[in-house]
């Protein structure tokens, strides 16, 4: 008899549970990061060099004067006032700067700092070194990006165009950009991508189809 009871309180106990509500809460998915806008923790490996004079005091991309003696760099594809850290690879010593211009334009290089910057990490004397760019913060709000190809940049007007034309009429798209901050150059740009990825792959097409070694993914600002 004892038996007896003794199960009937077990099923009513599994009973009774049966029936509670689950309280867990709902987990709300994160909103999509825009495209070209990476998340804190991105990383890059690459060459870092670093400008002065005669770009010290002249207009930044990104519209402020640029001051070599203060924290920032130049980055091709990063939005502007994203703030990385600069690990030299060599030595070891770090340093975190602003994004606030374009470049630097030649391809095995991934970020331009400034004098300040490169002093932090002992740059100024070889010029170069091999770099790891950590994004610790990425700006708010940033616009909507579009991504292009960079194939070459030109004193001459003409001889840009002529690469225009040969540009356009292989892949579609092609333009010529010349930069506030640096006027009487004209760069020829192909394409344009919505994502820093789409761009690398057209940037693979031209150089193994028309043999532009220099051939770059660049940020398209407005």
């Amino acid at each position: 008899m004892r038996t007896f009871f003794a199960l009937l309180l077990v099923l009513a106990a599994l009973s009774g549970c049966a029936h509670k509500k689950r309280t867990g809460k709902t987990r709300i998915p994160a909103a999509p990061r825009p495209a070209g806008v990476p998340a804190p923790g991105y990383t890059e490996t690459g060459i870092a060099s670093w400008y002065g004079h005669p770009y010290h005091g002249r207009q930044a991309a990104n519209g402020e004067v640029y001051d070599m003696e203060t924290m920032v760099a130049a980055h091709r594809t990063l939005p502007f006032d994203t703030w990385v850290r600069v690990h030299n690879l060599l030595n070891g010593k770090d340093v975190e700067v602003r994004i606030i211009d374009r470049g630097p334009f030649i391809n095995d290089r991934i970020i331009d700092l400034s004098h300040a910057a490169a002093k932090a990490i002992e740059l100024i004397g070889p010029g170069t070194a091999k770099v790891e760019v950590q994004v610790i913060r990425a700006p708010a709000g940033a616009p909507v990006a579009l991504f292009a190809v960079q194939v070459g940049a030109y004193r001459d007007r003409g001889n840009a165009e002529r690469v225009r034309l040969r540009m356009e009429e292989r892949y579609g798209a092609a333009r010529l950009l010349e930069r506030k901050e640096n006027p009487g150059v004209w760069r020829v740009l192909v394409g344009s991508e919505s994502t820093p990825d789409g761009a690398a792959a057209l940037a693979g097409r031209i150089q193994s189809e028309s043999g532009e070694r220099n051939a770059f993914v660049v940020r398209l600002d407005s």
